[in-house]
């Protein structure tokens, strides 16, 4: 049995031309999901780490809903180490590895630098916090890259995989590694549009092997269906989601929401979320920096949160950790989540020893 496998419970589920029929079948379709990989093994191993925060603005983060004063809000990027079974044996899974460290030149960040002029070095200290690299958290816990089989991201915006795979002048961090990408998002990325490409690091794939790039026509199950990427169009054209089986229940990844609130607006204490929730009875609230498929993104939360089902440390909100975060920050009063998702890890590491020469 292939490693990648194809999922087909959300086929024909957004063909309606009416939305919130379309909102209805994805989510009864979730439900369904929902209950086969709960059937399905748990993974073996699932590590999150934070790597970096960074300033991010308060009216992209929770879209026409933020009524606040702060213009900004603190995200916090992390990278997810999955091992899971499969018939070629335990896979190493990075979702969301952001080689913060080279990834500089993407236009938002580099303008906010130059506005910054003088005193950028200062709002760096106060704003940047460089909590960890990818390769140190992987030192961290005894894996080194050579063991890492594949490499996703729920979308590409910022991401520079260059060294990761080769690319660009540079030799692969991750020899043995396969990018795991949904074939919109990498052919949109190499034609973006004007206000898209402020969100994407120049470069940031360029000359990276085709045989490293496993392209997914949609959504896939991976190994023993402990963990799957379920496609999640929306904040970007080729958006998706990593599911994970845990002792917890699943666990759902994305960047379509930046915080629990954005799932559960109606519980938020975040100046003006609940009241727009109540005002126009939206259910979730979309991170809408590029706003590239709004109405996708909306009913790509409905249906993460449906797949996630209620998070066991609070109820109120869905169990999901989005791949960025938001933080509070003494600097941009008022926007600190009403419920943090915070770090979490579940199951035992398996080191491959001699890089694949046996397990210990």
């Amino acid at each position: 049995m292939s490693v990648i496998q194809p999922l087909r419970h959300f086929d024909g589920t957004r063909d309606s031309p009416r939305p919130m029929t379309r909102v209805e079948r994805v989510r009864d379709a979730a439900r369904e999901l929902r209950r086969d990989l709960l059937s399905r093994p748990k993974l073996r191993f699932y590590k999150s780490f934070e790597l970096v925060r960074v300033p991010y603005p308060s009216k992209f983060g929770y879209l026409n809903a933020f009524a606040g004063v702060s213009p900004f809000l603190h995200l916090c990027n992390r990278l997810f180490v999955i091992q899971f079974d499969s018939a070629e044996g335990v896979k190493t899974l990075l979702a969301g590895p952001s080689d913060w460290e080279h990834q500089r030149a993407t236009p938002f960040f580099a303008d906010l630098d130059a506005k910054a002029g003088p005193l950028s070095p200062m709002m760096e200290a106060l704003l940047f916090k460089k909590t960890a690299t990818v390769l140190d958290c992987l030192a961290q816990i005894g894996l080194d890259p050579r063991d890492v089989d594949y490499i996703t991201y729920d979308h590409l915006h910022t991401q520079n995989v260059t060294r990761w795979l080769g690319g660009n002048g540079h030799s692969a961090i991750f020899p043995n590694a396969k990018l795991l990408v949904m074939r919109e998002e990498w052919e949109s990325t190499q034609s973006l549009l004007p206000w898209h490409n402020q969100w994407y690091c120049p470069d940031g794939i360029a000359g990276v092997p085709a045989s490293r790039v496993e392209l997914l026509d949609d959504s896939v199950l991976l190994g023993d269906g402990s963990v799957a990427l379920v496609r999640s169009k929306g904040h970007t054209e080729g958006n998706h989601s990593i599911v994970v089986h845990t002792d917890q229940g699943l666990l759902v990844t994305s960047e379509n929401g930046i915080s629990l609130d954005a799932y559960e607006p109606r519980h938020s204490k975040i100046a003006g979320v609940a009241d727009y929730a109540r005002r126009t009875g939206a259910e979730v609230i979309i991170n809408g920096n590029t706003q590239e498929y709004v109405i996708d993104q909306y009913i790509s939360m409905v249906m993460e949160k449906t797949l996630a089902g209620p998070n066991p440390r609070d109820e109120r909100f869905p169990n999901v950790a989005p791949s960025s975060e938001s933080h509070g920050h003494w600097l941009f009063p008022g926007t600190s989540p009403t419920a943090l998702v915070g770090d979490h890890e579940y199951g035992a590491l398996l080191r491959p020893s001699s890089h694949g020469r046996g397990l210990n």
